[in-house]
């Protein structure tokens, strides 16, 4: 059991298909954790997934004391102006309360503490800038059960802030229409066989919130496993998934539009899919950047994360910082 510590800052990112905990001490990270893996979770369900975790973690015990300053939750979804979640295609038993009531009912140890609610795309987007020293304009793209955006700019003290577009981000680049024809595959094989996608015209795939040919629909963890199965690396790696092949050429789009809208000086992936397709960052970005508008700058990177725990370690920083 840990001891009160006013340098302590947790962070919670509920996700789509679990969830994930980081404890902080300033920069530096002492924990990270996550539950077991859920579908679509209830209320209840995620009540339970969270006390499961955090009775698991080394802030249980010793009758539930608080021992954190402070809680950073991150969650996806869209809000109303008292900060309730009114819509989570993909975690709905978060509709109707907001993050920070949630955990008051799973953890006890979240009383007294300093609460702060993010978006996961901008928590996961603070991390990865904290970690690499951010600089100019960064537009990071979470990955993940759904697909989430996080455009940061740096102040003169190099502190990052959010571009605010509409509600809490940069706009619903999830919901970006970024469709294109594809075609049933036939039965040619052999000498013929880059002739499999010449069969019938396709319709575009329609993504959780009803939306055809979003980058949702492509990019979302559902939607590729659909296609490639629950080895994504696996897919990766045997060529099954490459960047002239939907999905990622939806995803090169979206990136494409992304360098016209914000002049990203650095575009990064994050979620569980985005820092799984760093083998990829090199195809990727030849074709991203093959007659690329002249707007965008002529020395933007392509950079992937490198942890699950991008938004919880976000979450807790800010959280830490007030």
């Amino acid at each position: 059991m840990l001891k009160p510590d006013s340098h302590l800052s947790l962070g919670i990112d509920i996700g789509g298909t679990s969830i994930k905990c980081a404890l902080m001490d300033g920069e530096r990270e002492v924990w990270t954790g996550r539950s077991g893996e859920y579908a679509r979770p209830n209320r209840a369900g995620l009540v339970r997934a969270m006390a499961e975790l955090m009775g698991a973690s080394p802030l249980s015990g010793g009758g539930g004391g608080n021992t954190v300053a402070s809680v950073g939750v991150c969650a996806p979804g869209l809000r109303d102006a008292s900060g309730v979640i009114t819509r989570a295609v993909n975690v709905p038993g978060l509709v109707g309360v907001s993050p920070g009531a949630l955990i008051a009912e799973a953890w006890s140890g979240a009383a007294g503490a300093r609460l702060a609610e993010f978006t996961d795309a901008h928590a996961a987007a603070a991390d990865y800038w904290r970690s690499r020293q951010g600089r100019g304009r960064m537009v990071a793209i979470s990955l993940g059960t759904g697909v989430g955006a996080c455009v940061l700019d740096a102040r003169e003290n190099g502190d990052p802030v959010p571009l605010i577009v509409t509600g809490r981000g940069p706009g619903q680049i999830g919901q970006m229409d970024v469709g294109e024809v594809e075609f049933e595959r036939t039965d040619i094989s052999g000498e013929h066989a880059s002739q499999a996608w010449a069969g019938r015209p396709m319709p575009l795939p329609l993504g959780p919130d009803g939306g055809r040919g979003t980058l949702e629909a492509y990019m979302g963890l559902p939607a590729l496993r659909a296609r490639f199965g629950d080895d994504l690396s696996g897919a990766i790696a045997s060529g099954g998934m490459r960047a002239d092949r939907p999905p990622l050429s939806a995803l090169v789009r979206a990136l494409r539009i992304a360098h016209a809208v914000y002049l990203p000086d650095r575009i990064v992936l994050l979620g569980g899919v985005g820092i799984r397709l760093r083998p990829l960052l090199g195809e990727m970005r030849e074709r991203i950047a093959d007659g690329l508008t002249t707007l965008a700058r002529p020395d933007w990177t392509l950079e992937a994360g490198a942890s699950d725990f991008h938004a919880a370690r976000g979450a807790a920083w800010m959280a830490g910082r007030g």
